[in-house]
C-alpha cells in the first residue's frame, strides 16, 4: 500500500576510500547495498524512489534492471564535488510528490520497516523526524514538504545539511535498532562488518 512519502537515496560520492561504488557493494546474501535499500522502501510503500548518482553510477544503472520500475528514478548529479547538500537538492527536484521525504545514505544498507514506520507515524510532530539509538542520532531522517521545498530553493551548496536543519523543529524518535548508526566508508569497515 502506497504511503504519502518518497525517498531520496544519496549515492553520488566518489567512494575514493572504498575503491568502488558503495551502492554496488554486496551483502552476505549476494544483493547489493542499493538493491537492499530500494527493496526495503518499495516494501514500505514509498510512492517514488530517487537514487542520486554521479556519471559512473549512472552508467552502472544503465546496465542494470533496477531502473525498470515505474516509481524508481535516477537523478544524475553532474557536480559531485558540490557534495551532499547539492545531491539532495538534485534528488528532491526529481520528485513529483514531496509531501514527506526520507533521506537515506547509501553507505547504510539498512532501512528497517519498524524504524521507517516509527518515523512516518511521527511525521506530524515536527518539520523533520530523526531516529535515535542510545542518545545518538542516525539515519534515515524524514523531512516535510516545507523543508524539501526550501532545500530546492537554496543555492548555497556549501551548507551542511545538519546546519540547515537547525532552524527547523526536529522530533527525535527512540528506536531499538543500532543499524541506524551504520556508516560504511572504508574497505576495512566493509570487510569487518557482519552483514
Amino acid at each position: 500500500m502506497h504511503k504519502n512519502c518518497s525517498v531520496v537515496i544519496l549515492a553520488a560520492g566518489y567512494s575514493s576510500r572504498m575503491g568502488k561504488l558503495k551502492f554496488a557493494l554486496t551483502l552476505s546474501d549476494g544483493t547489493t547495498f542499493i538493491q537492499r535499500i530500494v527493496k526495503q522502501y518499495l516494501l514500505f510503500g514509498c510512492e517514488e524512489i530517487v537514487v542520486v548518482v554521479n556519471e559512473e553510477g549512472k552508467n552502472y544503472f544503465d546496465k542494470s534492471n533496477l531502473g525498470e520500475q515505474s516509481n524508481f528514478l535516477i537523478a544524475l548529479n553532474e557536480h559531485p564535488e558540490r557534495e551532499r547538500f547539492f545531491s539532495l537538492k538534485t534528488g528532491l527536484i526529481k520528485l513529483k510528490n514531496t509531501q514527506y521525504v526520507f533521506i537515506h545514505n547509501v553507505d547504510n544498507p539498512f532501512a528497517d520497516s519498524i524504524v521507517l514506520e516509527k518515523l512516518y507515524g511521527n511525521r506530524a510532530g515536527g518539520n523533520f523526524v530523526k531516529p535515535i539509538f542510545k542518545n545518538k542520532g542516525g539515519h534515515p531522517i524524514l523531512i516535510s514538504h516545507k523543508i524539501a521545498k526550501n532545500i530546492i530553493l537554496q543555492n548555497d551548496y556549501s551548507i551542511h545539511l545538519n546546519n540547515f536543519l537547525k532552524s527547523y523543529l526536529c522530533k527525535e524518535i527512540e528506536v531499538g535498532d543500532k543499524n541506524i548508526l551504520i556508516n560504511i566508508n572504508t574497505k576495512d569497515e566493509y570487510l569487518t562488518f557482519d552483514f
